[in-house]
């Protein structure tokens, strides 16, 4: 991929990136994690699976989110009260906040949790979450069916808790 190609990628996904990040991060770190996104994307753009521009920056997207959270987590404590936007819930959690899938949600693991979101918020398909989770799509196939079946019964948990 040349400079001009990469211009026209960063040009196209930026807003979906950056979308990504706000369902994740706090809003007003949105903007410097893109900018690292794409300037690891940047590094790496020869490595660019052609027609996967999108769920390839979504890998290094969620690689990216995944070393935020851990530096974050080793902030201390009395500096994450500091932190104004720390009490700003994330998008995703307004949309599933007060609902039974909430909770339902939440009891999932983290790879489920991660699989399901890239098919409903970033809605891609099976092809392109396999290219995002370096899985193929067989095993992505599976792994969200799992996701959606454990779902399914902790839904249905809840329902039967009310």
């Amino acid at each position: 991929m040349d400079r001009d190609q990469f211009v026209i990628v960063f040009r196209e996904y930026l807003g979906s990136i950056s979308s990504y990040l706000a369902r994740r991060v706090n809003s007003n770190q949105v903007e410097d994690l893109a900018s690292e996104i794409f300037e690891i994307a940047w590094r790496k753009r020869e490595q660019c699976p052609a027609g996967f521009e999108l769920p390839w920056l979504y890998r290094i997207s969620s690689f990216v989110v995944a070393n935020h959270r851990r530096k974050e987590s080793r902030k201390p404590v009395i500096m994450s009260f500091l932190d104004s936007d720390k009490a700003a819930p994330s998008a995703e959690d307004i949309f599933l906040e007060g609902a039974e899938i909430s909770k339902a949600f939440s009891q999932l693991s983290p790879s489920d949790r991660q699989i399901l979101s890239l098919l409903v918020f970033e809605n891609l398909s099976i092809t392109e979450i396999s290219v995002v989770l370096g899985l193929s799509a067989n095993t992505t196939s599976q792994r969200l069916k799992r996701a959606r079946t454990r779902l399914a019964k902790n839904i249905n948990d809840q329902l039967s808790d009310s």
